[in-house]
């Protein structure tokens, strides 16, 4: 569906207006960064540029400064990127790259988004919009015909020995290598998840140590996601899985662990999300490294791996 702001119905042109010029965030958004972060600044600089509030108005450079906090994972900007390519404002109209950020904020609990998804559609493919793309570094080659490397744990950036519960620890230390995955790795994400706490449930239903959902659950055969050895079981497997699938990118795995894989298929990369992002790099720090020994013959590699072109580094 093409939508041209000029026949645009009164109710609808002021939804654009209301929420484009962005007003503090509604308290239901899930994923609105700090007001001092990079991503806020970005999107308040890009603000004053689409409107000429105390600046020479500049759509072009607003939209570029929106895309870099879109990048950042703020939904205010991904909404406000969305609607200056639904009506063509300083960028070429685009209603499929309109589509594309309005999904990335209506994810992030953006109800303004999510009401203009229903005006535009839902995304008909996965391509990241071009001011998105960043160069990668060649990926080094591996032969999935190899034997699986012996896994060694990398120097510790967090010294978990010393902060999680010892039952959890020895628990880790000794089931981690069964499946292949570092301990480091692995209380990591215990740790991002659920603190150690083994009773943990969020709002969402992820349960235990390792947050698993009823269908990880299901899918790994844990019976009973609160005992520590079934959760922890079940956890290792999906996290042995995620490496073999996403080729050992230990910021990919962090990011689907948090997301979904299938999140990261679509968005080809760290999804837009101001929690994801935030999740990728409390574990890359944690584990203090970016790639991981992986099985290869555990699962086929996902498809997406070659259109990856998002580079993440410990920051």
């Amino acid at each position: 569906m093409r939508l041209r702001s000029a026949t645009l119905p009164p109710l609808l042109t002021a939804l654009f207006w209301t929420t484009a010029t962005t007003a503090p965030a509604p308290a239901h958004a899930q994923g609105i960064p700090p007001e001092d972060s990079l991503a806020a600044i970005l999107r308040r600089e890009a603000i004053s540029y689409e409107n000429g509030e105390g600046v020479p108005r500049d759509p072009a450079l607003a939209a570029t400064l929106y895309c870099k906090s879109a990048r950042l994972g703020d939904p205010h900007a991904q909404y406000n990127l969305g609607w200056m390519y639904a009506n063509g404002r300083g960028v070429e109209r685009n209603d499929l790259t309109a589509a594309y950020f309005f999904q990335a904020a209506a994810e992030q609990g953006l109800e303004g988004a999510q009401r203009m998804l229903k005006v535009v559609g839902a995304p008909k493919r996965s391509e990241v919009p071009d001011c998105l793309r960043e160069p990668a570094p060649p990926a080094p080659a591996i032969d999935p015909a190899a034997p699986p490397e012996k896994v060694t744990a990398s120097p510790p950036a967090v010294n978990y020995r010393a902060i999680a519960p010892r039952h959890v620890f020895d628990l880790v230390m000794k089931m981690a290598p069964q499946y292949q995955v570092e301990p480091q790795l692995a209380l990591a994400i215990i740790a991002a998840e659920s603190n150690f706490n083994s009773q943990a449930r969020s709002p969402k239903n992820a349960q235990g140590l390792m947050q698993l959902m009823p269908e990880t659950s299901e899918r790994f055969h844990v019976k009973n996601p609160f005992d520590p050895v079934q959760n922890i079981r079940g956890g290792l497997s999906y996290l042995r899985w995620l490496l073999a699938y996403f080729g050992g990118d230990v910021a990919l795995v962090a990011a689907a662990y948090n997301a979904g894989e299938g999140k990261v298929e679509r968005y080809r990369g760290i999804p837009p999300y101001v929690e994801t992002r935030a999740y990728v790099q409390r574990i890359l720090k944690s584990v203090g490294a970016t790639h991981h020994p992986f099985d290869a013959t555990v699962t086929p590699a996902s498809s997406v791996l070659a259109w990856v072109r998002m580079p993440w580094r410990v920051q």
